[in-house]
């Protein structure tokens, strides 16, 4: 028998705020439910973890304001999707379908607001280790934390060639510094024309030639966020791109309510 090595399509990226009041409930329903029957059970649907950024963590982001976050206090919870690349096609629109069913039988949730929830394509991942942690396995290795960063390349830089400059200097310096392990960078994809849920998505994340990039942390990110400050400091003087959003985030403790008063 032949093993086909798993391969990363593409991920789902979607940050949330529950309705003030009603934390526990969200997070019960999104954990006992809608991970499950509006992902992880879907063809193509590999792997995924969920996270949470407490008031302390959000108090640490940067900048005030932007195309992600409009206030550093938006986007409490975030859920991160890998999909498998042969059944992108079929992962997405099994998706489009269930989530209406789902709706449609009374199993949404409106007491939630979408930050920012877009469809990305992975682009470069860079490693503190040689053989380091697969980008195809960081949700099952259990990091104990994770930092996204948004960047918009500089007018006139080539958006290749920015991850390229950014990659080769900022990402080897912050890796070298010994608390990230991970970094992955991607660009968005486009929903669909007929993409049609019963849900308002939140912003657009910035340009479509916006950089997500996802570091994975083996330790909580705000012991080490001054590298996190050093290392947008360092894309923003390579000439590369801004920084428009970075936030640190710790995993959920999945079958608890813990953070659920932590958020605001």
């Amino acid at each position: 028998m032949t093993l086909t090595p798993v391969r990363l399509g593409q991920a789902l990226f979607t940050m949330v705020d529950p309705s003030r009041g009603h934390e526990v409930a969200y997070n019960r329903w999104y954990e006992r439910d809608h991970r499950y029957s509006g992902c992880m059970i879907g063809p193509g649907w590999f792997a995924g973890s969920r996270w949470v950024a407490t008031k302390a963590l959000k108090d640490l982001r940067f900048p005030e304001t932007g195309p992600v976050a409009t206030k550093t206090e938006d986007g409490s919870y975030l859920a991160i999707y890998w999909v498998h690349e042969p059944e992108m096609e079929e992962a997405e629109a099994w998706a489009r379908t269930q989530v209406g069913e789902l709706y449609a039988a009374g199993r949404g949730f409106a007491e939630r607001e979408h930050v920012h929830t877009g469809q990305y394509l992975p682009d470069s991942t860079v490693s503190a280790r040689e053989d380091g942690v697969p980008l195809e396995l960081a949700h099952d290795h259990n990091y104990g934390g994770l930092v996204v960063v948004m960047i918009e390349a500089a007018d006139g830089m080539d958006r290749a060639d920015a991850i390229r400059t950014i990659d080769s200097g900022p990402v080897k310096t912050l890796l070298g510094k010994g608390a990230v392990d991970l970094v992955s960078s991607w660009r968005a994809k486009p929903w669909p024309a007929d993409h049609n849920v019963p849900m308002k998505m939140g912003n657009d994340g910035g340009s479509p030639d916006r950089i997500l990039q996802m570091c994975f942390l083996e330790d909580d990110p705000a012991r080490s966020w001054q590298q996190i400050i050093d290392y947008a400091a360092e894309i923003e003087s390579s000439g590369a791109g801004t920084v428009t959003f970075a936030s640190p985030f710790i995993p959920t403790v999945v079958g608890t309510d813990k953070y659920t008063d932590e958020l605001w």
